[in-house]
């Protein structure tokens, strides 16, 4: 099969034929519908993060499952699926609890990383292992997943744009809904409004919060941010973040969601908070990135910073829920793809997320 490969900083990302094995005990094979280009593969390529290489990127991805391997009763060839970096286990102590997005046993496969959850490859190139990337893999025609990590959804949807549930969408609304809990009412304030971003505003405008507040560099973004249901826009680039939003909302806001995960974004959104208010770390920064702030404030205020990994998803509630959302009119996906582009163009499409121009790009085998 033709997938994207990534072989290190200072080297040519490339398509090339690499051999795909048979899904093992609990896997399945997924021929690739789409895959979205997401900051988190941005890190890889700037060396930001290091996993093993070489590799093949993406995680978030949509497509119809072509086999199952030994033990799958859940899926069968034909249905159509969105995949999942996180691939919960079922059996630890927090997916027992209903917290899946701390599942144990996908930890394992998200850092170090490289593998599928028996620790082994599917992946190779002329005898040599290729590495997974978060156990996904999706810049590529087919992929070989743990079963529990895609996630059967209706088949009327279009497959293609369902691809930016599996991260961007759950990230962004789950983060408001389970990670937050945001209440009626509530005032919210978005950094960053990019595909993450702009799932956080969905999520605010589905938590029915009475303003929503959407801050970013380039205007068309918090203009994009205003039709999916932010009530007030903040341009980034001023400098005067922290004053136009008092500007706004005089006592601070209830909640504010650094959707990008910059020094300088966290500490902002710490700063705009109310009493009583949460700031939801949901973007993802560089490793060994470090935020300050006073703690005395915060505790004097009764003030959190939350953490929000994947949005607290619960993928086989949460994702098929997502989807009806969109298929009702509830949740607006099309307008956060700004292009499709085929696999050859995967450089063009990291430009295109690097420079800010770009919301979610879709790689389409």
């Amino acid at each position: 099969m033709r997938a994207v490969l990534f072989s290190g900083v200072n080297q040519p990302i490339e398509v090339v034929e690499l051999e795909l094995a048979a899904p093992r005990a609990g896997e399945v094979r997924v021929r690739i519908a789409a895959a979205g280009v997401c900051h988190s593969d941005l890190h890889v390529r700037r060396g930001e993060w290091e996993p093993p290489v070489p590799l093949v990127m993406g995680h978030e991805g949509s497509g119809i499952v072509t086999e199952v391997g030994p033990g799958v009763t859940t899926l069968a060839p034909g249905d159509h699926v969105i995949l999942s970096w996180v691939a919960p286990c079922g059996q630890c102590r927090y997916c027992l609890a209903g917290k899946e997005a701390r599942c144990q046993i996908a930890a394992t496969v998200v850092a170090p990383g490289g593998v599928l959850q028996d620790g082994t490859s599917r992946l190779s190139r002329e005898g040599k292992v290729v590495h997974h990337y978060l156990g996904v893999s999706c810049f590529a025609e087919e992929v070989v997943v743990p079963a529990l990590g895609a996630v059967k959804v209706r088949s009327d949807a279009p497959l293609d744009t369902l691809a930016i549930v599996g991260c961007a969408l759950a990230t962004g609304v789950g983060s408001v809904l389970n990670t937050a809990h945001v209440e009626e009412g509530a005032t919210v304030v978005v950094i960053g409004c990019g595909g993450v971003g702009l799932s956080v505003v969905q999520g605010a405008r589905l938590a029915k919060a009475s303003r929503i507040v959407a801050i970013d560099l380039r205007p068309e973004k918090t203009a994009l941010a205003r039709r999916l249901g932010a009530t007030d826009e903040i341009d980034g680039s001023s400098g005067e973040a922290v004053a136009l939003l008092r500007s706004i909302l005089p006592d601070g806001a209830d909640y504010v969601f650094d959707a990008i995960g910059l020094i300088a974004t966290t500490e902002q959104a710490i700063d705009m908070l109310a009493l009583g208010g949460a700031a939801v770390l949901v973007g993802l920064p560089p490793t060994g990135a470090k935020a300050q702030f006073e703690p005395l404030a915060l505790a004097e205020a009764d003030q959190r910073i939350l953490g929000s990994n994947y949005g607290s998803v619960r993928l086989h509630r949460d994702l098929p829920w997502l989807v009806d959302q969109y298929m009702e009119g509830h949740l607006l996906l099309d307008e956060m793809i700004s292009g499709r582009r085929p696999l050859e163009e995967a450089v063009a499409a990291f430009d295109d997320l690097q420079s800010g121009s770009a919301l979610r790009t879709l790689l389409i085998p």
